[in-house]
């Protein structure tokens, strides 16, 4: 998708304008109602189109206009036309024409700032999104025909400094949806780890250790995790050096299981198509460190993945097991379904040992007892650390991303004690599972402050949850983790 500013409009194929609640029009939208000799209006009065924010009205080719299609899209309240508002309209304009025939979708924001005209094509950018490398046989007519956004703006120079940053975080969003939507037979933990290590040519210096790395570092409950399949596992280090020379980083640990069988304890057949996305942490980690080096953001941030494949082969893990961590903790497997904590189990220990973070920010597709406890449109915050988990919070409101503080409770240790171990994988029962699988993570965290993401209700979406996320992968919590680092942790 390109996105072009324009001072003006000469011609367009498509001109979407924004309308308020109650038919209220812009300036400029009441200047080109007035070239069509009131039929804008006419046309909006005489339907159900209020300006009420996702409705949209088209009126083909109306006279005194030089526009093949004028688009009113309702923009909602004025007095509430904050960012997310723009986004909403953004992406709103771009989904009514996109299957159109149309090439370019101008969009009138000249009654807007350049910041909000800028926000307007970083919406559609990311609207626009869909992963169909490998469709061969679609239709024509479900084909997007819009390949160009231009937007309108008075301020050229100042809307395109301000696409600049979001650029830098729309390519993140989309490079972690491209891996969440990958099959599992492309996208495994050797080649997730060379897509990493080419993200060198944005600055990021990156290190790959294999099994063999692992092994001397002791990290035996991520390895035990991939042991029953023919792929390597991986852990991936990605440093930003934005800030000052010797400054604690920040750091982020992401899930990285390219596909979970459920392992020798098998999960059900069906859906099990899913799992190709319970790498989801990872990629969320690895659209955040991009947007970073993309903008230059201005702190030291280390990226951790932990890359693995959870298979039923003869040689794999057994429940019963006990693995000894790299933290030297032992640890008994009783479930090898509950994978995920295993990799992140040794990926935060070794983040704490190497880099001696200011906190620990780990993200992960991690129980689907988040999802029982907060259905489809919300991940869970849990935190050992109010300083660590309020930044969070307050990001993720500011950019529309849904999380809900959950309680980890001391009382709740009990159900993840070991009878042989010093911890066992899972709790007793299902009760609590998404707070039991947070606190055996705290056991690894040694003390530093640290905050665990469940994303696994909101990593992929089989419906569109808001106008600028389409179904499918969604790049859920890069946008979050960008704007925290942005407001609270640069200089």
């Amino acid at each position: 998708m390109k996105i072009e500013f324009v001072a003006a409009v000469d011609a367009a194929e498509i001109l979407a304008v924004p309308v308020f609640e109650d038919r209220t029009f812009t300036a400029a939208g009441t200047a080109l109602d007035g070239k069509a000799n009131g039929a804008l209006t006419k046309a909006a009065g005489k339907g159900r189109f209020t300006g009420k924010a996702g409705q949209s009205l088209s009126i083909a080719a109306p006279a005194g206009v030089e526009a093949d299609a004028v688009l009113l899209v309702g923009a909602g309240a004025k007095d509430k036309l904050d960012d997310l508002a723009v986004e909403a309209f953004g992406g709103n304009a771009y989904a009514a024409v996109k299957l159109s025939g149309a090439e370019v979708l101008t969009i009138d924001a000249s009654d807007l700032s350049p910041e909000q005209a800028a926000r307007v094509g970083f919406a559609a950018r990311l609207a626009a999104y869909r992963f169909d490398k490998y469709r061969t046989t679609q239709k024509a007519d479900k084909i997007p025909s819009i390949t160009t956004i231009r937007v309108v703006t008075t301020d050229l120079r100042g809307a395109e400094a301000a696409l600049e940053p979001l650029s830098a975080v729309a390519d993140g969003v989309i490079f972690a949806r491209d891996l969440v939507s990958e099959p599992a037979n492309v996208l495994y933990p050797a080649e997730f780890a060379k897509r990493v290590k080419a993200l060198e040519s944005l600055g990021l210096e990156v290190e790959i250790l294999g099994e063999a790395e692992m092994e001397k570092l002791g990290m035996r409950t991520l390895l035990g995790v991939g042991q029953g399949s023919r792929r390597e596992s991986q852990l991936a280090i990605m440093k930003w050096n934005g800030g000052e020379a010797g400054a604690q980083p920040l750091a982020f640990v992401g899930k990285g299981v390219c596909f979970d069988t459920g392992g020798i304890s098998i999960k059900p057949a069906e859906g099990m198509e899913d799992m190709k996305w319970d790498m989801g942490g990872a990629a969320a980690v690895t659209g955040t460190m991009i947007a970073l080096a993309s903008r230059k953001a201005k702190a030291n941030v280390i990226g951790v993945l932990g890359l693995v494949e959870n298979m039923p082969d003869g040689n794999a893990q057994r429940p019963g097991d006990v693995v000894v961590s790299m933290s030297g903790q032992t640890v008994e497997v009783i479930n090898t379904d509950a994978e995920g904590r295993l990799v992140l189990a040794d990926a935060l220990w070794y983040t704490q040992e190497r880099f001696k973070p200011k906190f620990m920010i780990d993200l992960a597709t991690l129980t689907g007892a988040m999802i029982v406890a907060l259905g489809l449109d919300y991940a869970g915050v849990f935190s050992n650390s109010d300083d660590v988990a309020d930044p969070i919070l307050a990001a993720a409101k500011k950019v529309g991303e849904n999380f809900w503080r959950m309680p980890i409770p001391a009382i709740y240790e009990q159900h993840i004690d070991s009878k042989i171990a010093d911890v066992k994988n899972t709790g007793n029962g299902r009760a609590g599972g998404s707070i039991t699988a947070a606190l055996f993570l705290q056991r690894f965290t040694n003390g530093v402050p640290w905050a665990h993401l469940d994303i696994a209700p909101t990593a992929w979406a089989n419906k569109s949850p808001s106008p600028t996320v389409p179904e499918g992968g969604v790049g859920f919590a890069v946008r979050t983790l960008d704007r925290m680092v942005a407001d609270s942790y640069e200089g």
